[in-house]
């Protein structure tokens, strides 16, 4: 086998998907946001909703979502992404808005946004990649930071009698009635990669028929703020996020 072999069409399996720009990735290796945004871009480019999309990118690693996908984007202040994507959505209702969103942003400054868009059913959805950590401001400790998880702001360990409980904002809005979907995924494993895609579709699937609002939380790695190489990083999310945030649907309708 030669090199021409190895990259003819017939022997090609993995490719950049089309939709994302020739942009070099300036995320950690073995951070969880590039594969989300390779099947986000997949899925928008299946539906045939290049055209279509509008993202609405937050503050954080999240927010150079922008940089990778080649669809329209607005910028929302910090953890004002639902409220800016309710404004689209109801401006341009023919348009697939989604909100790509980190933990910090989603469940701390934005927690006000994300609920009322949610309980008020905006035809939205959500993405939301939960690391328990703010990856990109030095790793501090997060609302959905564990119990006495190391942070930069929680050295000794996060003390829920100090700091409070890891907040489980996917329960909180599964129990709203504007929500037809809320499920947890995750991209540590290729089932888990295509369990992840079937259910952004879904969730973008929902949104263009006016079912209400779809989250898809993205159970997610910070090796670099979790200071773990990305192998022990994977492993480190099965054993220890997974029990607080079990992968599986909350709601599906």
């Amino acid at each position: 086998m030669n090199a021409n072999d190895i990259i003819s069409p017939e022997n090609l399996v993995y490719a950049k998907p089309g939709l994302m720009n020739d942009n070099y990735m300036h995320y950690c290796p073995g951070c969880s946001h590039g594969v989300v945004h390779k099947v986000i871009a997949e899925v928008i480019k299946e539906m045939g909703l290049q055209e279509k999309t509008i993202g609405i990118a937050p503050v954080g690693c999240a927010v150079f979502a922008y940089n990778y996908l080649d669809i329209d984007w607005q910028e929302a202040a910090h953890g004002r992404a639902p409220a800016l994507a309710t404004a689209v959505k109801r401006l341009l209702p023919d348009r697939m808005v989604f909100t790509y969103q980190g933990d910090g942003d989603l469940a701390a400054i934005g927690t006000a946004e994300t609920i009322h868009a949610a309980n008020r059913g905006e035809n939205i959805a959500i993405i939301f990649i939960n690391n328990g950590i703010y990856g990109m401001t030095g790793g501090q400790m997060a609302p959905t930071t564990l119990s006495n998880m190391v942070t930069s702001t929680s050295p000794d360990g996060r003390n829920v009698q100090m700091m409070g409980n890891p907040l489980k904002i996917l329960d909180m809005l599964a129990l709203l009635d504007g929500v037809c979907l809320a499920t947890r995924t995750s991209v540590h494993t290729a089932a888990a990669v295509k369990r992840t895609r079937r259910m952004i579709r879904l969730a973008f699937e929902n949104a263009m028929a006016g079912k209400g609002t779809s989250i898809v939380e993205v159970v997610s790695t910070c090796n670099a703020g979790w200071k773990m190489t990305p192998a022990a990083a994977n492993d480190w999310m099965v054993e220890n996020m997974f029990p607080v945030y079990p992968i599986g649907d909350l709601k599906n309708i």
